[in-house]
């Protein structure tokens, strides 16, 4: 297995619209294995900025491989895990500053209109 992934393994990157693959280098593979010796999924929060560098070269000198290439299933080197900011829209609104009270108030009004 460790040769399978020296060889030819690649780094799968979690995004938003699914899972894409870095194929890189050999020494870069090299790299990377060491980088998941622990744990096979991290977040790109807990890297080091040098450690985000060397990723992003990774993607700027090789970018993402296709899976239709021939990768149907690939050794994974390790699984970085990149999540979309929270957005506010989906945190529930705040009290009103006028205390329970007034937001009892507009919850009834809001009820009354509905």
């Amino acid at each position: 297995m460790w040769m399978e992934k020296i060889l030819d393994g690649v780094l799968r990157v979690i995004t938003p619209l699914g899972p894409r693959y870095l194929k890189p280098s050999f020494p870069q593979r090299l790299y990377l294995l060491w980088l998941f010796r622990n744990f096979p999924t991290l977040p790109v929060k807990v890297l080091s900025p040098r450690q985000q560098k060397r990723i992003e070269a990774m993607y700027a000198q090789h970018g993402f491989v296709s899976v239709a290439s021939g990768l149907l299933d690939p050794p994974v080197l390790g699984t970085l895990e990149q999540r979309p900011p929270v957005e506010a829209q989906g945190l529930p609104r705040r009290m009103p500053e006028g205390g329970v009270s007034q937001g009892v108030g507009n919850f009834a009004a809001d009820q009354q209109r509905s």
